[in-house]
């Protein structure tokens, strides 16, 4: 196995290309091992990261997945992981990545109260373009509880998708709930999608 760190120049994005085998569990070979292993064996191939949910065809959400969680990340084959934390990510999650051939983009964005806000545009932007490069797929886009960095990507994306404001603010209520930020919002009313239109999209657009 070989893990190969990258530096961007201008230290935006940190990529760790991981190289190694891909492990897919199936729901067949997962109802097989549940079969032998017991109840609480089908539980942790099944146990999905905090506010887990799939955002369109390959792209998934979440808040920070651990160790629980890895089995169920199998499942879905994933090529790569945005994660939305400054944070070094952990040593178990890394070699989770390691042995599974999934590449890390982390885009260091600082968790934020309101109301002290500063979400860096620029970094959202260079998320997105992650997010719409297909060989990137499937993907998973995480912070810490999946709700208020996480939340602004997937708004942000649903504005290039041409979903109106009302559904952008529905979908990202629904995960952020008691604690959604008005400042996250406006953000993604101001987000200015028209630099990234002439990325490819890799589903068609879909108005609501």
């Amino acid at each position: 196995m070989k893990l190969e760190l990258h530096h961007e120049t201008d230290e935006m994005c940190r990529t760790i290309q991981v190289v190694g085998d891909v492990l897919h569990l199936s729901p067949s070979v997962a109802s097989a091992a549940a079969a032998d292993g017991g109840e609480e064996c089908a539980d942790d191939l099944f146990m999905p990261p905090l506010n887990f949910a799939m955002v369109d065809n390959g792209i998934f959400r979440s808040g920070f997945p651990d160790s629980s969680n890895f089995s169920f990340l199998q499942t879905l084959g994933l090529r790569s992981i945005i994660c939305l934390c400054p944070e070094p990510y952990p040593e178990t999650n890394v070699e989770f990545l390691k042995s599974n051939g999934i590449k890390l983009f982390q885009f260091g964005i600082e968790g934020y109260k309101e109301p002290f806000v500063n979400i860096p545009e620029d970094t959202i932007r260079e998320a997105l373009k992650v997010v719409l490069d297909v060989r990137n797929h499937p993907i998973l886009i995480h912070c810490k509880r999946g709700k208020h960095r996480t939340g602004c990507v997937v708004g942000c994306l649903r504005k290039l998708q041409r979903w109106c404001l009302s559904s952008v603010f529905d979908e990202y209520q629904r995960f952020a709930a008691a604690k959604a930020r008005i400042a996250d919002q406006r953000f993604m009313e101001m987000f200015d999608v028209s630099s990234l239109k002439h990325v490819p999209m890799p589903f068609s657009c879909s108005k609501r």
